[in-house]
């Protein structure tokens, strides 16, 4: 099932992509929404369509992250091909250059003067860093940027080396940060008429997007409190524990107390761990070493799938770990058609995934791959009207009404990014359902987790299942924009509120929903957290280390204390929702936006899972053979990520290290022997980084033009030069806090759209009375009554609180 051309979100939206490399990625989102993206290349053709890995001469990542695009061919040493791309720009909404300082320069014209020139334009430059600053010549590839993030020191066993997660998970991560920063920019034109300009760091990025230091953490991990000082290897890798079944491996998540409860059923109710305390998370953690042989002898008897079944059927989530290939034949991604087959050249065919996002019963996916430089006209096609106005706004999302049943990590941050841009966000939960991210330490009354995730929104307390409840939200809903949910499929429509439903209340209004595995397919009913979304989809198996079992850590899987796909599950939902809402305003009509975290997880490590399914089939890959390794450097748990891939790479890093001997070993005479020896090759570089600080190391490597970074904690961020040279975050208040909280004010610098503002989020119900004042016209004595009769919830006095939670 596929759009008419007039129906894609997008259509009609032109934008000219003169980025390299992972950036592609930024404009590949919104061709899948229906974009009209024209790829400006050089005679030839893009040098990285040659960049392995490569299957039949054509690069894998390129054909992908090109997909859905036009390509035209431009030779900016040419008069006329320089006024034909000025013509090009000139007819479109967005352009997309990347790189210090970008490619349009080559045309004379940088980016930032596209965006004087042309009022309507809005103009973003990608770049690693960022324009300015002490780190804006250092060059990043995903390494350099999980390094540099925090996401790094918390990967691997306590006192083992980190672990890289697959590469890809940061730059698509950007990629998605960056398309919502420009998507943003663009609503914002189509209301005020003006342009915009967008600085934009990937760096940025992936400190705010992938799994940030400051920002929203997994319900275990917001249960046991902030910490981010604590300079080893993470020790909570028990959080989401892996076990051997009796065929491989497999992940649980207990979190909630009715998941304990059956756990501890199926263990045959040991008499040691009948005592209600063991309800909590933190008592099952302090006794978990014991819980853990329990669970291993009862696991080591069955198979992954048994397991699996078994689970399902008392309620205790469980996820096999698969491997890529696995996940390829599974029964429920083809099930769903989260896959698809495309031609990469005229002879060869390969199975991609087919995205993440459905709208309106449509796949956002690949409709064609990249096809040949040049195979179009620098010409724009006829598109439907848009609709323009010229409206006051400051921010954005000024006036725009979002009612947000989300909850945890993807729910809330989909909801925070809305907010952040002006969106009047009415978070409803009641007291019987709360937000398990609103899970605190003892004497806390709210979670910093929390308080990242739902600052500037209102809190209604509302029971949906309450007599009256449902005619409550329905009053609302004909108001609203947009309804947010990320419950389990079903749960929506049991409570009366089906999109059907919804549309006959509000024809306008776009629903936007997430889930594990989406609403259909047969695991569509399968309990979903994040650790096992990364376990049933190959990430856990990608995210491991290659060095020998250890005693504290007999598996090798290293993903356990992250956020992911949670954090990049909200940003591609955000674009999708912005899509519907740009349509909306040319057709009048809403939509359904249903986003899979499990298809999350593939379709934005797409060419990662592509040359593993064709390797799998027996087609011939030309291989990638950079290297990208952790070293130990001087001091206690200090590290440093090194990339080499040319003979470059591999003359500057062993003059910087003064490593005698290693430039004429043959072992390492060319890419294809240090491949080929790599674990040699790793062993003799950690003889002499140990002799190096980390960040003198990667600032020598870098002036040389080497990817290399040092690994950074959560608590070096806010120092980080770079970091604060970009005014990256900014300290907020919080009446429940006694600290200041560094948080992030907006997904890119923008010329014009002020950062967000930093109201304090709000205690559950907090804002009850006055959202019903001013959206239900309802007086005090009327909210009163429905207060009493358990409809509504307001929290207790101040004071109160207080002293309930130190009770």
């Amino acid at each position: 099932m596929t759009w008419a051309s007039t129906d894609a979100p997008l259509a009609g939206l032109r934008i000219v992509d003169t980025t390299t490399g992972e950036v592609a990625q930024v404009t590949r989102l919104l061709a899948d929404l229906g974009a009209e993206v024209v790829r400006v290349e050089p005679a030839g053709g893009c040098g990285e369509r040659r960049l392995p890995p490569l299957i039949d001469s054509q690069s894998v990542a390129f054909a992908l992250h090109n997909a859905n695009k036009r390509s035209v061919i431009l030779d900016a040493s040419d008069d006329g091909d320089r006024e034909q791309f000025l013509a090009l720009v000139s007819g479109a909404d967005i352009i997309v250059d990347s790189g210090n300082p970008g490619q349009a320069s080559a045309f004379g014209v940088p980016v930032a003067d596209l965006a004087h020139r042309y009022e309507h334009l809005v103009a973003m430059l990608v770049t690693d860093f960022g324009t300015q600053g002490p780190r804006s010549h250092w060059r990043a590839n995903d390494a350099v940027l999980v390094a540099m993030s925090s996401v790094l020191c918390r990967s691997g066993a306590p006192d083992g080396p980190p672990v890289l997660p697959p590469a890809g998970i940061a730059s698509s991560t950007a990629a998605a940060q960056a398309a919502w920063a420009v998507l943003v920019a663009y609503f914002h034109r189509l209301r005020t008429g003006r342009g915009e300009y967008v600085d934009f760091a990937r760096y940025d990025a992936v400190l705010q997007a992938l799994d940030p230091p400051f920002g929203a953490q997994g319900q275990a991990a917001a249960a046991r409190g902030l910490s981010t000082a604590r300079r080893g290897r993470p020790k909570n890798q028990d959080s989401y524990p892996i076990f051997a079944s009796r065929d491989g491996w497999v992940r649980i998540c207990i979190l909630a107390p009715r998941q304990w409860r059956a756990m501890r059923a199926w263990l045959g109710e040991p008499a040691e761990f009948q005592d209600v305390k063991y309800d909590s998370i933190s008592a099952r953690a302090a006794d978990f070493d014991k819980i853990r042989t329990l669970i291993a002898r009862l696991f080591a008897r069955h198979s992954g799938e048994q397991l699996v079944a078994e689970g399902a059927a008392r309620g205790v989530p469980v996820a096999a770990i698969l491997t890529p290939a696995e996940v390829m034949e599974c029964a429920h991604f083809n099930a769903v058609s989260a896959w698809t087959d495309a031609a990469i050249t005229d002879e060869s065919i390969v199975t991609v995934p087919d995205g993440c996002v459905v709208v309106d019963g449509v796949r956002a996916g690949v409709r064609w791959l990249a096809g040949r430089a040049g195979s179009s006209e620098p010409v724009w096609p006829e598109r439907p009207v848009t609709v323009a106005a010229a409206e006051a706004t400051a921010r954005p999302l000024e006036g725009v009404t979002i009612l947000d049943l989300g909850v945890i990590v993807a729910g809330g941050e989909l909801g925070r990014l809305f907010a952040d841009m002006g969106a009047e966000v009415i978070k409803i939960e009641s007291p019987s359902y709360p937000d398990g991210l609103r899970q605190a330490r003892p004497g806390q009354i709210m979670s910093e987790s929390f308080a990242w995730t739902h600052r500037n929104q209102m809190a209604l307390g509302l029971d949906l299942r309450a007599d009256g409840g449902a005619e409550l939200f329905s009053r609302l809903v004909v108001r609203a924009d947009a309804v947010f949910a990320n419950f389990k499929p079903g749960t929506l429509c049991a409570l009366g509120f089906s999109f059907s439903q919804l549309q006959e209340i509000n024809p306008r209004l776009v629903l936007t929903e997430s889930s594990a595995f989406g609403d259909n397919g047969p695991w569509s009913s399968r309990l979903g957290y994040g650790p096992l979304v990364r376990a049933a989809t190959g990430i856990t198996q990608l995210w491991a280390t290659e060095d020998p079992p250890r005693p504290d850590s007999p598996y090798p899987f290293s993903d356990a204390v992250t956020v992911f796909p949670d954090h990049l599950v909200a940003r591609l939902a955000a674009i999708a929702t912005l899509a519907a809402l740009i349509r909306r305003r040319r057709t009048g009509v809403g939509a359904q936006i249903h986003i899979s975290q499990a298809e999350t997880a593939v379709s934005q490590l797409d060419a990662l899972y592509t040359t593993s399914w064709a390797r799998a089939r027996g087609t011939a890959v030309t291989e990638d053979l950079t290297l990208h390794g952790v070293y130990p450097c001087a001091g206690d748990d200090e590290w440093c990520v090194v990339t080499v891939g040319s003979d470059h790479d591999w003359n500057a890093v062993v003059k910087a290290l003064e490593a005698a001997g290693l430039d004429t070993d043959p072992r390492f005479g060319s890419a294809s022997d240090r491949w080929e020896h790599r674990a040699e090759l790793h062993s003799a570089l950690q003889r002499f980084t140990r002799r190096h600080d980390a960040h003198t190391l990667a600032e020598t490597l870098q002036q040389t033009g080497v990817a290399a970074a040092p690994m950074l904690r959560g608590s070096d961020i806010i120092d980080e030069p770079q970091v604060r040279s970009r005014g990256l975050y900014a300290e907020m208040t919080h009446p429940l806090f006694d600290v200041r909280l560094p948080t992030e004010t907006g997904p890119a610098q923008y010329r014009r759209i002020p950062p967000a503002e930093l109201r304090p989020a709000p205690l559950l119900g907090e804002n009850t009375v006055d959202v019903c004042r001013r959206h239900l016209q309802m007086d005090d004595a009327a909210v009163e009554r429905l207060i009493a009769a358990g409809v509504l919830y307001a929290p207790p006095a101040p004071a109160s609180i207080a002293e309930e939670s130190l009770a």
